[in-house]
């Protein structure tokens, strides 16, 4: 529905727009950090020390998952772990009070099963035994001498496994998020920004390119508070600009830096059935500015065409090789890539 007066209508449409997409890096950080604290996302990081006195299974029920302790008099089982046919860790049991574990160590900790080890520290993670925990419990029982049930009774139900401790995978794991925190939290801070001070958003940055960026969106406000040109639903033309107010983006481009207009259809289907097409507006202007209009109507964009090239007749109307190449040599190679690959060129 068209609003009965555009008074500061652009600025007002760029804070909305803005404000709307606060929403989504909003949400996925506040997912993140309740993910981070429901699942103690930071617990490898900071190893919980646990004493002697501490049981394995006590640990593990005060969420002490991921641990660094001391173990003394290690025994190795005979046993080892393996993944693809290549050797991941070795079985050792040891006495931690009255209380036999089991110890999964790394091939690196363990110099490849020493038979003794007098002294370890290690950052392990505890896991609870599983179907491979009660065959090496049944075979060691059997090694031992002892029967599964005696064997069962006297050794811990968790195992502490220092391959499980996999700051390898955490790490890329803290990367993704800092990565991706880190990301939406700059949106969330620009978009914020971009809501409450609408000069900063790049569709008035891109004005700056052709003078004073304030003073053009005052001149854009004004001209389109008094007297539009032509309004379709979301673009305008008035004495000077050409403004787009959509959900996709907004734009403020002085007429008379436009150099190129042409219509890009999109067929929109779903499987085999053709359901609908838009139409596309693109923009290329002066500095190298570049601007896309989706999803309009062929008689919208139609007459935006015609009005613009009506108000410049220095604008080139039409997708066209020649077109493009006429583009070309007004707007030039940025950073003059041009010569840089003819240079590379060259060397080759």
């Amino acid at each position: 529905m068209m609003p009965d007066t555009y008074e500061h209508y652009i600025t007002n449409n760029i804070k909305a727009f803005y404000r709307r997409r606060i929403f989504t890096p909003a949400l996925y950080l506040f997912l993140l950090i309740l993910l981070w604290n429901l699942l103690s996302l930071s617990a490898p990081m900071f190893p919980e020390s646990i004493s002697t006195g501490d049981t394995l299974e006590s640990a593990f029920r005060k969420n002490a998952e991921y641990v660094r302790t001391t173990l003394t008099d290690l025994r190795f089982t005979g046993y080892t772990s393996s993944f693809f046919g290549r050797i991941t860790g070795y079985y050792y049991y040891s006495m931690r009070g009255e209380e036999c574990i089991i110890i999964l160590l790394s091939p690196a900790t363990s110099e490849q099963g020493l038979p003794l080890i007098e002294h370890v520290t290690v950052n392990g993670r505890i896991l609870r035994g599983e179907k491979s925990f009660y065959t090496l419990l049944s075979n060691l029982s059997a090694d031992l001498g002892w029967t599964e049930n005696g064997i069962s009774n006297k050794v811990s139900h968790y195992i502490l496994s220092e391959p499980g401790y996999n700051m390898t995978g955490n790490i890329i794991l803290y990367a993704v998020i800092l990565l991706t925190g880190g990301y939406a939290a700059v949106c969330l801070i620009f978009f914020a920004l971009c809501s409450f001070f609408p000069l900063l958003a790049p569709a008035c940055q891109d004005l700056a390119r052709f003078g004073n960026p304030k003073k053009l969106l005052a001149q854009a406000e004004e001209e389109l508070a008094t007297l539009p040109q032509l309004a379709t639903e979301d673009m305008f033309i008035t004495e000077h600009f050409f403004i787009e107010t959509s959900v996709y983006g907004n734009a403020i481009i002085p007429i008379q830096e436009i150099i190129w207009i042409y219509k890009y259809s999109t067929l929109h289907k779903f499987f085999w059935y053709h359901f609908s097409i838009s139409y596309t507006l693109h923009i290329s202007a002066n500095r190298h500015l570049y601007i896309q209009c989706p999803k309009n109507i062929k008689s919208d964009i139609d007459g935006i065409i015609d009005y613009l090239a009506e108000a410049n007749h220095q604008i080139l109307v039409g997708f066209s090789e020649e077109n493009r190449l006429k583009v070309q040599e007004i707007q030039g190679t940025p950073m003059h890539f041009g010569t840089f690959i003819e240079f590379l060129n060259r060397r080759v």
